[in-house]
């Protein structure tokens, strides 16, 4: 980070940031090399004439769940798609606010995305995967509250950066999270 993210006090918060990021790249790091190694035995096993009943299904699974917790991994760094220029037409002050109402409207879609997939999960209790009957739907679809609770935490990272640097929003790419 640069000296004026540190300037701010933000020493013990930054460590954090990045710590946190740091076990999501690995998170995402490990589900890339289980998509991968998945798809390449299908191809393989495919090729011999011996497809593997759970190909799709688990590939399905993986590629979701990647999906998920690589977007908490761009919450961490800031990396979500944005309308900067927008924004910047605005005057100092309404950009502070406009800022930070925006990431409040984050904040809430990812604690009522959280709360809704949580509620889910006893209904789908019964439920498994068709390939793989011992794996059960609420495994599988643990990723929809897990990963909004990991975004809550990144986004609340974000929140109190934007409330500490009294200021506009720090631009991402100037601090170099990119």
């Amino acid at each position: 980070m640069h000296d004026n993210a540190k300037q701010a006090g933000g020493g013990a918060l930054d460590r954090f940031r990045q710590r946190y990021g740091l076990a999501l790249e690995w998170v995402v790091m490990i589900l890339m090399v289980a998509l991968a190694v998945e798809v390449t035995l299908g191809i393989v096993f495919r090729t011999l004439g011996r497809s593997l009943v759970w190909y799709d299904e688990v590939a399905s699974v993986l590629l979701a769940w990647l999906t998920f917790y690589g977007s908490a991994l761009a919450s961490v760094r800031r990396g979500h798609i944005g309308c900067p220029e927008v924004v910047d037409q605005l005057p100092p002050q309404a950009k502070r606010w406009v800022t930070l109402f925006s990431q409040v409207l984050v904040l809430a879609f990812f604690a009522l995305l959280g709360w809704v997939g949580a509620s889910i999960l006893p209904i789908l209790a019964t439920d498994a995967l068709v390939s793989l009957p011992w794996v059960p739907m609420s495994f599988v679809q643990s990723v929809i509250p897990v990963s909004a609770a990991l975004i809550l935490l990144a986004e609340s990272l974000n929140l109190i950066d934007l409330l500490r640097h009294k200021g506009v929003a720090v631009d991402p790419l100037a601090e170099g999270l990119h």
